[in-house]
């Protein structure tokens, strides 16, 4: 066998089924399996097989493998150390690392230290991220029995506020840890919030005895970290898959939690909720009460099916109804506010609202065949914009929308307003992707969809900053919407017919612009002739640079008001 020192490194593009695949096959054949990766990097021999490999995601180092007859040749060590300047060249100076047992002398003599062990896999990192976090966790540290809650909370949920409160009178002092992964349909930033206003209900719920003598349950909101159900602790909670690598991660993410997190809380209780679906969180509950000193599973809380949004529960239902995150977001994605936050308590209502409209948003710029508009078919009229550009916009101004649900005056939703417009300015590269949209959305989501309140908000704000059909719509509280567009919405009509519908009626000043007012009249006609022959209008529309800009605002504020009343 030839010294390593004779092969290169070198980077295979994973872009590439071809090489995706090679990566995949010499894994598979090392006992591994491919995850998730951004650089994979090799050392082949003089055929091209690949002798050994090691993957980067982020500040992850993982995917690490050498064949059996490469094994004495020392080539972990040269690709780790390659990993490590490539992934500083990023600005990443503390690297964490995923192996096997018997590599952990190879990269204690690349500086780096054991975090937590399991049977099949020891989790590394050559920095003192943990440490600082541990530190952090001390700060917190009070005497007496102290209980930690680990919680996703992708919404948090009635569930969860039941699983809260039950925990929190049961301990001195409880500490709730989100989990920091932003591989949620809620950002991690959104999710701590909706734990946090959600705290008052929790302590109204101190026992009686702690009342009486003026205690009250010192309940905590910690940060997250990358070191409890993370990527580097436990990927596949991500993927729900129960495997081998799950089960070896999972013992890892406990390991890592009995040796610092607790100790470093003063915790000796850990709370979980039962779980009778998800087979994987099922699992990892089960070794929870194998691993840790004392871990207690409060039952899962039912909520009959016309539920009430108490601040204590009952716990007895006549017809239960399992309360989940997952029923919560499938509320969501059906378009239902009204199922939705009956499973949720009302501090976590604007963030159902923003994912709403969120949704209102995608639906309007995923529906093809769209006479003019971006679209995932066309570019329609556009020529400085495409779909990934409309894409770039909603995901710039998705933050500010619970700030909208939750702003107490006009003059502060303007202000939202104005701070999303110039985040997606700043996102699109100057490309005005929404910003009728964000007028629009931002008066509904203040008003939760009401006509009259959406109305006076437009009052109050309207000035020089919209077009005068934008203004007119709003000062009517978009009464054409709500008497023609949205009963037509809701009859089953679909996206496309309800913009052919809008475009029909709708005096767009966006045409208007782009075409002069005769040519809007025109355009209006042809919206109502041709819906069984649009793609003509596509063709002439995007020749002739026509884009109902306004129409489109209109059908996703269409969308968003039906989901809010259905």
């Amino acid at each position: 066998m030839q010294s390593y020192s004779k092969h290169n490194i070198q980077e295979l593009p994973l872009s590439s089924q071809f090489f995706r695949k090679k990566v995949e096959n010499f894994l598979g054949d090392n006992g591994l399996r491919m995850e998730d990766l951004e650089v994979y990097c090799v050392i082949e021999s003089e055929a091209g097989d690949i002798l050994a490999g090691a993957g980067l995601s982020s500040d992850i180092i993982k995917c690490i493998a050498v064949t059996p007859e490469a094994r004495s040749e020392g080539l972990v060590a040269p690709l780790v150390s390659h990993l490590i300047s490539l992934a500083a060249t990023k600005g990443i100076l503390e690297l964490k690392i995923f192996t096997k047992p018997e590599n952990e002398a190879i990269f204690e003599s690349l500086g780096f230290h054991v975090l937590a062990r399991a049977p099949k896999a020891i989790l590394m990192e050559n920095g003192h991220g943990l440490e600082r976090y541990c530190q952090y966790l001390k700060g917190f540290a009070q005497e007496g029995r102290c209980g930690v809650v680990v919680m996703n909370a992708n919404p948090f949920t009635l569930g969860h506020l039941y699983l809260l409160q039950q925990a929190s009178r049961q301990v001195d002092h409880l500490y709730i840890i989100p989990v920091k992964e932003d591989k949620s349909q809620f950002s991690y930033n959104e999710r701590l919030e909706m734990i946090r206003k959600a705290l008052p209900v929790v302590e109204n719920t101190t026992s009686t005895a702690r009342r009486t003598s003026g205690e009250g349950t010192n309940v905590c909101v910690l940060e997250g970290s990358d070191y409890q159900i993370s990527a580097a602790t436990f990927p596949t909670y991500f993927l729900k898959d129960l495997s081998d690598a799950a089960e070896t991660q999972m013992r890892l993410d406990l390991d890592l939690y009995a040796r610092w997190i607790a100790p470093a809380l003063n915790a000796s209780v850990r709370f979980v909720g039962s779980e009778p679906m998800d087979s994987l969180t099922a699992r990892y509950n089960v070794l929870m009460k194998e691993l840790l000193p004392e871990v207690l599973e409060i039952p899962r809380f039912c909520l009959s099916v016309s539920p009430t949004l108490p601040v204590s529960f009952s716990e007895t239902s006549t017809e239960p109804t399992h309360i989940t995150a997952s029923a919560v977001r499938k509320a969501l994605e059906e378009g239902s506010f009204k199922k939705a936050s009956a499973l949720c308590p009302e501090s976590s209502w604007p963030y159902l609202l923003a994912e709403l409209a969120q949704r209102a948003l995608r639906k309007e710029l995923d529906t093809p065949g769209k006479p003019g508009l971006v679209g995932p078919d066309s570019c329609g009229a556009h020529k400085d914009m495409d779909y990934s550009t409309m894409l770039q916009g909603i995901a710039a101004i998705r933050p500010f929308f619970p700030k909208m649900v939750l702003a107490t005056s006009a003059h502060a939703l303007k202000q939202l307003g104005i701070e999303a417009e110039e985040a997606m300015m700043a996102a699109t590269g100057g490309i005005n992707t929404h910003r009728g949209a964000i007028f629009c959305m931002g008066l509904a989501l203040n008003a939760r969809g009401d006509s009259k309140q959406m109305a006076a908000l437009a009052e109050q704000i309207c000035g020089d900053n919209h077009s005068v059909g934008a203004r007119t719509m709003a000062l009517s509280g978009y009464q054409q919407l709500f008497e023609e567009w949205l009963p037509y919405y809701a009859s089953g009509a679909g996206e496309l017919k309800t913009l052919l519908r809008i475009m029909s009626t709708l005096d767009d000043t966006c045409v208007v612009k782009r075409a002069g007012f005769d040519r809007a009249q025109q355009v209006k006609q042809e919206a109502s002739e041709f819906s069984s022959a649009v793609n003509e209008l596509c063709e002439r529309y995007a020749a002739e640079g026509i884009s109902p800009g306004g129409a489109a605002d209109m059908l996703a504020l269409t969308i968003f008001i039906h989901s809010i009343i259905i």
